[in-house]
Formats: structure tokens, C-alpha cells, sequence
């Protein structure tokens, strides 16, 4: 599957660790790639990144003609984008930086070409204001890293275009993802809001001397984690409802959980908690080297998702 069948090279702009993600992923799903990053050695570190990441998309299965081979880079962010169909921006998270990136790749490009910004928080209309066709800007932004977890949250700012949004939603989902669409601009959009809000817990946990690091991990690891990776919150309450589902579990939890979001904690990152907190990945660590935990992990969500296509119940 290679996608929307307008949809035959992707600029990739921004080549940093989620562009060059995004790089492999659009590669293995048998597009043609232009990347442009102005950092020095970015060609050189955008291609070793792709053949560290092509075994993994192998075994998750490659597109027709998919090949590292389709891959060109250029300095010049103008010249990249020649002849591309969509643009992926990974660039820094600043809003005045974005503000003038996408005024240029608004006037490098066709304005049918839809402009893709992977920010992991920005609001769109911030981005858009400064382009001559703002309505075909809109928020993709991955879950890292995009060559492997299928979320991508699709929204809009103030000037994009409806059709933009279902456009990218229907490229994104052609690829094999699975986009959802924030209705609304929020800092942080959906799931990093979701997980903010259990960092927030966590470290107060920390703080607070409730439980280290290691007992916090491995709480949702071996926990509520696994659940999660197969359903979403509100469907395992439901579950937990037994028979009566979420009404009958709402109607008996409802107040115990609002007290416990009263008594939910707002820590402030000290220097000590930092510091506390880093001391406690580094003990949990041990010896194990983060490229030989980051292989483990990667393997095992490859064989869950595999799990979890193969079955046609979930949600």
C-alpha cells in the first residue's frame, strides 16, 4: 500500500529525529522522499538513521518498490520541495521559527500541496498566519517514532480549509495509520495531554515519596499499561463495569474517582526533583544500553500491533 494516489513524493523538512522517523516510514510505504535540513551533516545523519530503522520496517512489511534509494536531499528548502505532493515539517518548536517556515514553504510550493506540521504542541493558526494560501496548513503530528506507532493527530487553525483536514486524514490513513482529528486547537493536542497529565502524578508520586522511579514504571508497565496498549481508557472502564459496563461502573466509582482527582498532586520541577528523578532511571537502568532497550521495546510493539490487527473485535 503506497497511499493517496496523488500522493507520489513527500518533502520531509526538518531531518532531526522525527523527520528522519518520517522519512523511513513514507520510504517504506513505497514513496519518494525529498529531505532538506540546513544543520551541517544532516544528509549524512538523515541516511543512517533510515538504514537503522529499514530492518524494523521490513519485518513490518514493506510497500511495493519501497527502497532507501528513493531518497534525495537537499540544503535548500526550495529546491527540496520541487515536485512534491504533501510536506512534512519537523522543524524546531518555536512559533515565531514555524511562523516564517511555512511562509517559505507556502511560496515554494503549489497551493494544492498540503503542509503538514508534526509540532508536538504548537496551536496551527500561529504557523499559518504568514502564508498566502493558509488553508491547506494542518497539524500531523506522530507519536514517536513515526516509522513505528500508527497515531498521527490531524487538526486545523483558524484558516484551514475542512477538506485539508480529511484530505490528510485520508493520506495518513492510506499509508496505514491511524489519524484521529482534534476538533479544537489545545496546547499539546490529545495524547500528549493524556500523558502529561500521568506525568504529572508520577513525578508528584516521586516527590511526594509515595514510590521511586522503578515502582512508578513498573506500576503501568505490568499494570494498567498493558491494558491500555490493547484498549483505550474509556472502553477498559467499561469493561470494568462488568455487566452494566460504564453506566454501572460510573454510577459506584464516580465519587471515589473524583476524590482522587482532588487529591491528584502539582509538583514543580526543583532542581531536586530533576535531579531525584534522573538518579531513578539511571538505577532502574542499570547497565542496559538505551539502543538495546529501545530494539526490545520496538520489537515487542511490532508483534502487539501485529496482535492487534489480526483481530477484529477491538475498536
Amino acid at each position: 500500500m503506497s497511499g493517496h494516489p496523488d500522493i507520489r513524493r513527500v518533502g520531509i523538512v526538518g531531518t532531526g529525529v522525527i523527520g528522519a522517523s518520517w522519512a523511513a516510514f513514507f520510504l517504506a510505504r513505497g514513496l519518494d522522499v525529498s529531505a532538506t535540513d540546513p544543520a551541517p551533516g544532516a544528509e549524512d545523519r538523515l541516511r543512517a538513521a533510515v538504514d537503522r530503522h529499514w530492518p524494523t520496517l521490513q519485518r513490518m512489511g514493506l510497500a511495493e518498490g519501497a527502497s532507501p534509494a528513493r531518497l534525495r536531499f537537499n540544503a535548500s528548502l526550495e529546491h527540496a520541495l520541487e515536485g512534491c505532493d504533501f510536506v512534512q515539517e519537523s522543524g524546531p518548536e518555536r512559533a515565531d521559527f514555524k511562523a516564517e517556515l511555512y511562509a517559505r514553504m507556502d511560496a515554494a510550493t503549489p497551493p494544492q500541496v498540503l503542509l503538514a506540521s508534526s509540532s508536538s504542541g504548537l496551536p496551527v493558526s500561529g504557523m499559518q498566519v504568514r502564508c498566502e494560501a493558509p488553508q491547506r496548513v494542518v497539524l500531523g503530528h506522530p507519536f514517536n517514532p513515526p516509522h513505528l506507532i500508527p497515531l498521527v493527530e490531524v487538526g486545523g487553525g483558524e484558516a484551514t480549509a475542512p477538506e485539508a483536514i480529511e484530505g490528510a486524514m485520508a493520506f495518513y490513513a492510506a499509508l496505514g495509520k491511524r489519524p484521529i482529528h482534534v476538533r479544537r486547537e489545545v496546547l499539546g493536542h490529545i495524547a500528549n495531554r493524556l500523558q502529561a497529565a500521568l506525568w504529572r502524578e508520577a513525578f508528584h508520586l516521586v516527590d511526594q515519596g509515595v514510590a521511586s522511579v522503578a515502582d512508578i514504571d513498573t506500576a503501568i508497565a505490568h499494570g494498567p499499561g498493558l491494558r491500555w496498549a490493547v484498549m483505550g481508557p474509556f472502553m477498559n472502564l467499561h469493561l470494568s463495569g462488568g455487566e452494566g459496563g460504564m453506566a454501572h461502573l460510573l454510577e459506584h466509582l464516580g465519587g471515589p474517582i473524583e476524590s482522587w482527582w482532588r487529591d491528584l498532586g502539582q509538583p514543580a520541577m526543583t532542581p531536586a526533583l530533576k535531579a531525584r528523578v534522573v538518579q531513578g532511571v539511571a538505577e532502574a537502568r542499570g547497565e542496559r544500553r538505551e539502543d538495546a532497550l529501545a530494539r526490545s521495546r520496538d520489537d515487542l510493539l511490532i508483534d502487539l500491533m501485529r496482535a492487534k490487527a489480526g483481530d477484529g473485535t477491538l475498536p
